[in-house]
């Protein structure tokens, strides 16, 4: 949906994930990497200097504390952390002043039931782009967190998740991927220009 948005608006959207989405809109291209692996991503990157950066990459998996995996909360960290602070320590260094970093975050990131690996990576995210936000000032550069309630998206149906299902926003209703796109896009556009470590 943010990809879709974007390109709507004229922007040039480069693609990170290990699987081709098969798009062919004008303006779009895909780079297959795992952004799980620090090696690859940073030969993916190469030759980039973008406007924006948005770390929209997730994984969910819950479990009650006395149940936790190890493992799984490694590879939410992996993913959620580490991948958008290499990502960012990549690609900010290569952006003109103006530029714009986007994080999707979530709201399990100020603590839910079920969802304590999670919800950590989240908050470390909101962490990184404040600090960020901090560093990048002086250049132009924004840093923002954008963290939605249960999204209607195909994460959100895993099978993987029926253990912890989801809580139903306040508003009584999943929150729709192009209401997040929409979010996403305002704050890498000029009128966001005054808005850094949200």
């Amino acid at each position: 949906a943010i990809t879709a948005r974007l390109l709507r608006e004229g922007w040039r959207v480069t693609g990170f994930s290990r699987t081709d989405p098969g798009r062919s809109e004008p303006g779009y291209a895909h780079r297959a990497v795992d952004l799980m692996d620090g090696d690859a991503l940073a030969a993916a990157v190469e030759g980039l200097a973008p406007d924006a950066l948005v770390h929209a990459a997730g994984l969910m998996r819950g479990a009650v504390i006395g149940a936790l995996d190890p493992a799984v909360g490694a590879t939410l960290w992996r993913l959620h952390v580490d991948a958008a602070s290499r990502l960012a320590d990549l690609l900010a260094p290569r952006m003109a002043s103006g530029g714009r970093i986007v994080l999707i975050g979530s709201r399990a990131a100020a603590g839910v039931a079920g969802r304590s690996q999670y919800g950590a990576t989240k908050a470390a995210l909101v962490a990184m782009a404040r600090a960020w936000a901090q560093e990048l000032a002086p250049r132009g550069i924004t840093v923002n967190v954008v963290a939605p309630a249960a999204t209607d998206t195909p994460m959100l149906r895993d099978p993987a998740r029926a253990g912890t299902p989801s809580k139903m926003p306040p508003i009584g209703r999943l929150v729709t991927p192009e209401e997040v796109a929409a979010t996403t896009a305002f704050l890498l556009g000029p009128e966001a220009g005054a808005i850094t470590g949200q």
